[in-house]
């Protein structure tokens, strides 16, 4: 049994000409691993939010994000 076609594929599929304004779209695998390179890209990235930002929760459990004081 074939795989479904994701919504997004069949928006560009449909959308053939509008691409240009539009862009390319992402057509590669969600599923495979990321490299080595991505996974130093994306903790470096996460650190950098991190400084700039504090997450603040709420006793009701609820939690909202405010920039960091700098000192």
């Amino acid at each position: 049994m074939a795989a479904r076609e994701s919504f997004t594929a069949k928006f560009m599929r449909a959308t053939g000409k509008a691409r240009m304004f539009f862009g390319p779209a992402q057509t590669s695998s969600l599923t495979h691993d990321m490299t080595e390179e991505n996974k130093r890209l994306l903790e470096a990235q996460q650190a950098e939010e991190k400084a700039k930002w504090e997450t603040v929760t709420r006793a009701d459990g609820s939690s909202y994000i405010l920039p960091r004081k700098q000192d």
